[in-house]
């Protein structure tokens, strides 16, 4: 067995039961647990007390756990649902904090702030799809019509934002022509994988193997998702693309295909979800807090207002085009949407980790970052909650407050 320590490892993963735990003692502080085990890694990091060190176990696993992340974020994605106003509306919106993303980027350019304009835009574009949906499901909106305008903003957002970052800031060789082809190509395989994997599952014969191992030992739904994961992101690694990109994509194809899990393989998802939330994710959000530059944040007066600077570039990119809600879900609403789609982290972590080694972007500019999506995790949805928890607005221009069937008509 190879020399390794798993000290560091154990110190993560206590981190990582202890921060739910500690919230799940005090349920008055709604606190997202991400916040907590994020702040707790700095703490004990080479930033902070300097007891733990993201070693090669703990980064392998964090890795891993970002995948995984990804791969979860791609599963909650309903790509049939996305027709009429809820694609157009999300759509039209999604362009216009690309556009506010690059106006800000180039304004903190010219200010002397930032090296990249078109990496900072891509980065804020971004809407944590993975945070907004549980609280969208706590506040028995996740099938209103509000609701499903808002997950359909942020699948937009996650999967642009993941396809763009892919195309300008890969780290692999060839320019946007030729990722462009690439990307292509890739995406045409995934597509037949997933018809492949499809016409698989309807066979009688693998369906009743299926129903058969799926609860025991060898669990083999939860292998199969599992291989898929893994041989996106190899694939993608094989077509010079971000593997955050093959990550995402499997948890779409795997989403699109499993359409009858609800029937005979309802605990599926629970235990993907448990592999993840409760085994990688938590180690790679520690160790992105193990990772963090507390000192760069620090370093001086002018990188510290950074951080409140990146907070409302933030607001300001994902939150105007909520503005395209109004008509149908009331003011009120409108500036819950503009907040839970401002709510963004995971994906600002792995760009800013990108971007810095790439040295396409500062040590300082990628600590504050990171700090504003903290702050945006911490803030805005808990504000959001405050304005859905308040009577509703009917707005004379919508026709239906509940269910989807306007949104989807054209």
């Amino acid at each position: 067995m190879p020399n390794v320590s798993f000290s560091n490892l154990v110190a993560v993963s206590a981190v990582a039961f202890a921060a739910p735990l500690l919230l799940g003692l005090f349920p008055r502080v709604r606190l997202p647990a991400v916040v907590l085990e994020i702040v707790a890694g700095i703490a004990i990091g080479p930033s902070g007390l300097g007891w733990v060190k993201p070693d090669l176990p703990v980064q392998v696993l964090s890795v891993v756990g970002l995948g995984f992340l990804l791969f979860l974020a791609g599963l909650e994605v309903e790509l049939d649902r996305l027709r009429g106003r809820l694609l157009r509306l999300p759509s039209i919106g999604f362009v216009m904090s690309l556009a506010i993303g690059l106006a800000v980027g180039v304004a903190l350019r010219v200010g002397g702030l930032v090296r990249s304009p078109l990496l900072i835009g891509i980065t804020l574009v971004a809407t944590s799809l993975g945070l907004v949906v549980p609280v969208l499901k706590d506040a028995g909106e996740s099938g209103s019509e509000f609701g499903q305008l808002v997950i359909a903003g942020g699948t937009i957002a996650d999967f642009g934002a993941v396809i763009l970052l892919t195309l300008f800031f890969s780290g692999e060789a060839g320019g946007v022509g030729t990722k462009l082809i690439l990307l292509a190509i890739f995406v045409l395989m995934i597509g037949a994988v997933g018809v492949s994997v499809a016409r698989v599952g309807r066979s009688m014969r693998i369906s009743g193997v299926l129903l058969r191992l799926q609860d025991t030992t060898a669990q083999i739904r939860v292998r199969g998702a599992v291989l898929l994961l893994i041989a996106f992101v190899a694939l993608a690694g094989r077509f010079g693309l971000e593997t955050i990109l093959g990550a995402f994509l499997a948890g779409v194809v795997l989403g699109m295909v499993d359409r009858d899990a609800m029937v005979t393989h309802p605990h599926f998802r629970t235990k993907l979800e448990g592999i993840g939330y409760g085994f990688l994710i938590p180690i790679f959000f520690v160790s992105s807090g193990l990772t963090f530059d507390l000192n760069a944040l620090f370093s001086s007066p002018t990188t510290i207002l950074r951080t409140p600077i990146f907070l409302v570039a933030l607001l300001a990119v994902r939150g105007v085009p909520a503005v395209l809600y109004r008509p149908l879900v009331g003011g009120r609403r409108t500036v819950a949407a503009a907040l839970l789609q401002a709510t963004s982290l995971p994906f600002i972590v792995v760009a800013a980790r990108l971007g810095v080694s790439l040295d396409l972007i500062s040590g300082a500019n990628a600590a504050a970052l990171v700090a504003a999506g903290l702050l945006s995790v911490l803030i805005f949805p808990l504000v959001a909650l405050g304005l859905l928890r308040q009577p509703q607005e009917r707005s004379p221009e919508s026709p239906s407050i509940r269910g989807t069937p306007t949104l989807g008509d054209p």
